[in-house]
């Protein structure tokens, strides 16, 4: 198949296909929850702590391969373990780097384990697990989907103002008398989950390219705290979309070009900010 000029005709030709819908449907929401999600991830500079749930996520996922059950269920429940003991070794967010990499050589010694037991096809499991199976996603996968992201909206819309306090200072936060020990937990939990959905789209190995790439570009061009959420959304839609129209057509990894998209889009954004605006800037003055 080819693409042709005339829009419309081609996103009719792609809809025709379930695969292409189901992909589309989850890509949407994992999207949306990585661009909500990333955007604390980003503001608390917890970007380790998302990049080890996902390789924790592995271990889960290999698990879930060897007992027969679909890899997003052992994804949901390893997250959520690691993301718990995380969270209760180290209670200051700053403070976490030994527990994270404590629990994330643990966790990836049980995927190693499962890994060598699976008596399948082991490489085409690790692959799906790694770099993502978006494509291969189904109306059950997509239903769990919606379903978790439901869960993680409304867990992010009941704790909105006391999370995002703690994150700009979570020493001041403390003091006033927030519960930011619980709010950590929270957050834990729920970069667990949306990384579990989101591996379903790129996979552990480049879950940066939804979880942070998109809220470190929305930080580069604004400044309040709702439009950087409502950038990293736009900027994780349209290369989530982009990437699945182009994988149509193309026969690499949907992956591929998604993760490609959103790093392109932060380079502009970079050099933008960093050579064009403040020439702008020294222009403008010399005028006056």
């Amino acid at each position: 198949m080819s693409f042709s000029l005339n829009l419309f005709a081609d996103l009719q030709e792609i809809f025709r296909y379930d695969f292409m819908q189901h992909a589309f449907e989850a890509g949407t929401v994992v999207a949306i929850v990585a661009g909500v999600v990333g955007y604390f991830v980003v503001l608390r500079r917890s970007s380790f702590a998302a990049h080890s749930l996902a390789h924790i996520g592995f271990a889960g996922g290999a698990g879930a391969v060897l007992v027969g059950i679909q890899p997003v269920y052992g994804l949901l429940l390893f997250t959520t373990i690691g993301g718990s003991m995380i969270a209760l070794l180290s209670p200051k967010a700053a403070h976490r780097d030994v527990s994270i990499g404590t629990v994330l050589a643990f966790m990836l010694g049980l995927g190693a384990l499962f890994i060598s037991l699976y008596r399948g096809n082991s490489a085409q499991a690790a692959y799906s697990i790694l770099f993502g199976e978006i494509l291969g996603i189904s109306s059950d996968g997509v239903l769990l989907t919606f379903v978790a992201s439901l869960i993680i909206i409304s867990a992010v819309a009941l704790v909105y103002r006391p999370l995002l306090f703690s994150s700009v200072d979570e020493d001041v936060a403390e003091a006033k008398g927030l519960p930011t020990f619980f709010l950590g937990i929270v957050f834990m939990l729920l970069v667990a989950v949306a990384t579990s959905i989101a591996v379903q789209v790129v996979g552990v190995l480049l879950i940066f390219s939804l979880m942070v790439t998109p809220a470190a570009i929305a930080q580069q061009l604004a400044k309040r705290p709702q439009r950087m959420m409502i950038i990293s959304i736009l900027v994780a839609l349209l290369a989530t979309w982009l990437g699945l129209i182009v994988a149509f057509y193309e026969p690499y990894p949907v992956s591929f070009f998604i993760t490609s998209i959103v790093f392109i889009s932060y380079l502009i954004v970079r050099f933008t900010n960093q050579f064009v605006k403040p020439r702008m800037a020294r222009q403008q003055i010399l005028r006056r």
